[in-house]
């Protein structure tokens, strides 16, 4: 097995025990993550994100599976399942992940799901009727930055 390879499924072992630290030993320290929703998370950021979820993620089920990686990139599947807490709804969320690799760790990572599906379960007939429209998808991502940066405080990076 390719050694990247490897460590994308370490990430996802870690992830599945929600174990952000372990998740956060497999990034380069100049990691950049993005998805539908946080777009643009650079270093320590993108690591913060991974422990807000995983702390706040009491059900969360992740399941993972199509790991293939070479020197240079990667992709895997991935599946979501838990109660979004502000509504207590529950979702499941599909999502293809691709990477790419510097020095053994991962320093890209890019996440793609449907915002509007998600939407549509996470947040009920608001999310049906507008989660396609980009003023609506905007409000999401605007207010998930905002719940990262109250979890990041004044004192987090």
């Amino acid at each position: 097995m390719d050694a990247n390879e490897q460590l994308i499924k370490d990430f996802y072992t870690a992830f599945q025990a929600r174990d952000a630290e372990g998740m956060i030993a497999c990034y380069h320290p100049e990691i950049h993550f993005s998805d539908p929703v946080f777009t643009d998370l650079k270093g320590p950021k993108a690591g913060a994100m991974w422990k807000m979820l995983c702390e706040g993620g009491k059900d969360l089920k992740v399941e993972f599976s199509d790991v293939w990686a070479d020197e240079r990139t990667g992709k895997a599947h991935w599946d979501a399942r838990y109660t979004f807490s502000p509504t207590g709804r529950a979702v499941h969320n599909p999502i293809d992940a691709a990477f790419g690799f510097k020095d053994g760790k991962i320093i890209r990572h890019e996440d793609s799901f449907d915002l509007h599906a998600w939407a549509a379960q996470a947040l009920g007939l608001p999310g049906r009727l507008f989660g396609g429209l980009g003023f609506f998808q905007n409000k999401i991502r605007a207010s998930a930055l905002k719940r990262l940066n109250r979890y990041l405080g004044p004192d987090r990076p």
